[in-house]
């Protein structure tokens, strides 16, 4: 990964250099490539293909994704990626959908990736007091190398409206007049062993996670099936995916009308809904968390790079001294801004500038580049210490792999904190 990031480093230099550090890579037919006059346009179009593909690879894709318009980003996923790119602003608080569960499970990855259920393969069925709900979930593509940490079934339920009739007269109620009435209900989340059963009978399966839900209540339920999917991805267990099963008190202590909302609360399947438009934010989603051990980094806000941008800043340089240069990348001048949902660019920096004799303080030397540096004021055959990165931190990426999976990812050595001579 360090010797990818490094090629990565010099080919930015290297289009700094060319260009004036406008943009990310050249594009056919701009006048450095027409000056020399020894580039055919082929070679260009090959010069930049090669360069797509390299950092393709060190995003650890195959090939340059090409979602559909129909491809959904669940906002779940838009909000932990703002709150993981904060840059240490502490007034980005942690998305309200968002459990403690996950909150400690992401603080141990640097990939999250998100799945929604293969609809073709659901299975609903409606018993006496209960729905349940069957889910598949292809996790094919989540790489063999990645270890999962943690993994949650989100479910959404809409707020049941007159369900129960507590008594809301009460002073001493802590529901205010205008609240919704409402009672409690449960919902299990099993996985499922073996093949499925015959239409009409439960498949045999596991208790994995289970909740006390109020109907007066829109929101999101997150339950852990870490253990199911632990198991699946590491190919101990075959998956057979998971049973959603929902318990309603019976329905003879309410009215049809009351019976059929609470049969659709929770948003387990399309054909459940009315609202059809809702559903592509609204159905269950599969979230995992997971490690692909390169690097020691996990997500997190990066506090570090503003203490590195104070230090970084001194008053008192010489203008043609090793420091840092503004690079600014932005993806959609490669097009990439169709499958990298966030951010729009970044800013990468580079290092530049003279490691002249003697090495000023500023300039974080080594005591070996000050060695190279004294020996060359005196033999100009040995060559000064070269200006290069010497901190460097990481960026989030939110973005759709080729196969429309929602990730977001902790890339390492993305973005030239400190300079210096070594």
């Amino acid at each position: 990964m360090v010797a990818v990031v490094r090629s990565f480093m010099v080919l930015l230099i290297a289009q700094v250099l060319l260009e004036g550090a406008t943009g990310l890579i050249p594009e056919v037919g701009r006048r450095k490539y027409s000056e020399s006059g020894k580039q055919t346009p082929e070679q260009s179009e090959s010069f930049l293909h090669e360069f797509e593909l390299r950092l393709l690879n060190m995003f650890g894709l195959r090939r340059r994704p090409t979602p559909s318009k129909q491809a959904v980003v669940p906002q779940y996923m838009v909000d932990l990626y703002r709150m993981h790119s904060a840059n240490g602003d502490h007034s980005t608080k942690r998305p309200k959908s968002m459990g403690k569960h996950a909150e400690r499970a992401a603080s141990k990855a640097n990939t999250i990736r998100s799945f929604h259920h293969e609809e073709s393969m659901e299975a609903l069925a409606r018993l006496k007091g209960k729905t349940t709900q069957q889910f598949y979930f292809n996790l094919t593509s989540i790489p063999d190398e990645e270890l999962i940490t943690s993994a949650e079934l989100r479910v959404y339920r809409d707020q049941v409206m007159g369900a129960a009739t507590p008594n809301n007269s009460s002073r001493n109620s802590s529901t205010s007049d205008s609240a919704p009435a409402g009672g409690f209900h449960r919902i299990n989340i099993y996985e499922i062993f073996g093949v499925p059963s015959p239409q009409g009978r439960e498949p045999l399966a596991r208790l994995l996670d289970t909740r006390l839900v109020q109907d007066s209540l829109s929101r999101w339920e997150s339950f852990d099936v870490s253990p199911a999917v632990s198991q699946w991805t590491s190919g101990k267990g075959h998956n057979h995916g998971f049973m959603v099963e929902v318990h309603h008190p019976e329905e003879g202590e309410m009215d049809g009308e009351h019976a059929q909302r609470r049969s659709r609360h929770i948003r387990v399947s399309r054909s459940l809904h009315r609202d059809q438009d809702s559903w592509p934010q609204a159905r269950p989603l599969l979230v995992t968390y997971s490690h692909d051990g390169r690097g020691d980094s996990v997500l997190h806000t990066r506090e570090k790079r503003q203490a590195a941008l104070r230090k970084q800043r001194r008053k008192h340089q010489h203008k043609a001294s090793c420091k840092r240069h503004a690079l600014y990348v932005d993806f959609s001048d490669v097009g990439w801004n169709e499958w990298i949902v966030a951010p729009p660019g970044y800013h990468a920096f580079y290092c530049h500038g003279e490691c002249p004799f003697p090495l000023a303080d500023h300039l974080n030397s080594t005591n070996h580049a000050i060695v190279q540096t004294l020996v060359n004021s005196v033999n100009s055959n040995i060559p000064r210490a070269c200006c290069v990165p010497t901190d460097l931190s990481p960026i989030s990426l939110l973005y759709l792999d080729e196969y429309e999976k929602v990730i977001l990812k902790n890339y390492q050595d993305m973005v030239v904190e400190g300079c210096g001579c070594r």
